[in-house]
C-alpha cells in the first residue's frame, strides 16, 4: 500500500464520532495491514498534541496485523514499548482508554500493574477499560484483586465486564471470588447476574442452583 493511500485512511479514522462505524472501519483496515509503513505513522500519531490522534494511534497498534489467522501483533515488543511510553504522561480520558484497551489486546503480562492503577479513575469509560483489558489476564494476582473491586463498581457495564473477566475467563477458585460472585447474583442487571451464575456454575457453588431453577423455569 502506497504511503498516500495509508495517510489518507489514518485520516478517516478521525471522521465523525469516536465510537462511529466509518472511523473503526479505517481502524481495522489499518490494522490488517500490519506493516512497518502502518506501524511507524501510528507510533509518530502517539506524539501528537490531540487525544483523538494519539487515541486513534494506539488503536491501531492494539491489534496491529492481527488477523485470524495470525493471532499475535506484527510488532508486539515495540507496539508495548509505545503504547506504554504515552500512557505514563497520558492525562485525557479517551486517549487513555485506548491506551489501556490496547494493553489487553497485546497480552504483555507486564502490563498488568499498569493497567490496574486506573481502577479507581473518575470516567466510567476508562474503569470499564481496565476491567476489559485485564480480563486478558484472569488468574494473574494483581488482576484478581482489580476485577474484584470493579465487581462492586457503581456503573454497571464496569461490573459486567469485570464480572465476566474474573468469574468466566478466570480459572483461580477461592473463597473470596466466590463470595463475590455470589454477591452479584443480585445485581440489578442482568447481564451482570447472567455472568455470575456462570462463574458459580464454573466453580460448583451451590448457591447458584436455586437462581439457577428460576432462569430456566420462566417462560420466555
Amino acid at each position: 500500500m502506497a504511503a498516500t493511500e495509508i495517510d489518507e485512511i489514518f485520516a478517516r479514522t478521525l471522521k465523525g464520532e469516536y465510537n462511529d462505524d466509518e472511523p473503526w472501519e479505517a481502524v481495522r483496515r489499518l490494522r490488517e495491514q500490519g506493516t512497518r509503513e502502518v506501524f511507524d505513522v501510528a507510533a509518530k500519531w502517539c506524539d501528537s498534541d490531540d487525544p483523538l490522534v494519539r487515541a486513534r494511534g494506539m488503536d491501531v497498534l492494539a491489534q496491529l496485523g492481527k488477523t485470524a489467522e495470525q493471532r499475535t501483533n506484527s510488532f508486539p515488543e515495540e507496539s508495548y514499548s509505545v503504547v506504554t511510553r504515552t500512557l505514563q504522561h497520558e492525562q485525557h480520558p479517551l486517549a487513555l482508554t485506548s491506551a489501556i484497551s490496547a494493553l489487553g489486546h497485546l497480552d504483555d503480562a507486564r502490563a498488568v500493574p499498569l493497567v490496574a492503577r486506573y481502577r479507581s479513575h473518575p470516567s466510567d469509560e476508562v474503569r470499564f477499560s481496565v476491567a476489559c483489558a485485564l480480563g486478558s489476564f484472569p488468574n494473574d494476582a494483581l488482576s484478581v484483586e482489580t476485577l474484584l473491586a470493579l465487581m462492586q463498581d457503581s456503573d454497571e457495564d464496569v461490573r459486567d465486564w469485570a464480572t465476566f473477566g474474573l468469574g468466566v475467563l478466570g480459572d483461580i477458585d477461592s473463597a473470596e471470588i466466590r463470595d463475590a460472585l455470589a454477591q452479584r447474583l443480585g445485581d440489578s442487571n442482568e447481564d451482570v447476574r447472567e455472568e455470575a451464575m456462570v462463574g458459580l456454575s464454573k466453580r460448583r457453588d451451590r448457591r447458584v442452583l436455586a437462581l439457577l431453577y428460576v432462569h430456566w423455569s420462566s417462560p420466555p
